[in-house]
């Protein structure tokens, strides 16, 4: 069995951005990986989008590729940039683009 390509997240990422900027919610998303209960997916986002509040998997982390977001959840909220990585709250949460920004939200589901 042969091993898939190497995925190019800058490559991605830059053409996540351009469909998000092109999109009438701001919002482009494309999923990278999909290995039974784990998900990878990229998610571009235009300044001043937001995913409103929703559930958390049973475990999952947020990846900055470019730009800036804010990870909210109960009240509390932690900006992130470009290079950082974050666990997601394991209660429901939102995120804001405060730049023109794509993340890698890794999840595992059961």
């Amino acid at each position: 069995m042969q091993e898939p390509a190497p995925l190019d997240l800058s490559a991605l990422a830059e053409e996540h951005l351009t469909k998000a900027r092109e999109d009438a919610h701001g919002r482009s998303a494309h999923l990278v990986v999909h290995d039974g209960v784990l998900r990878q997916s990229v998610i571009a986002m235009t300044s001043g989008t937001a995913l409103d509040e929703h559930n958390a998997p049973p475990a999952g982390s947020l990846q900055v590729l470019r730009g800036r977001v804010r990870l909210t959840a109960a009240g509390r909220s932690e900006d992130l940039s470009a290079g950082q990585l974050q666990m997601i709250p394991q209660e429901r949460h939102g995120l804001t683009a405060l730049d023109d920004a794509v993340v890698l939200l890794t999840a595992v589901n059961d």
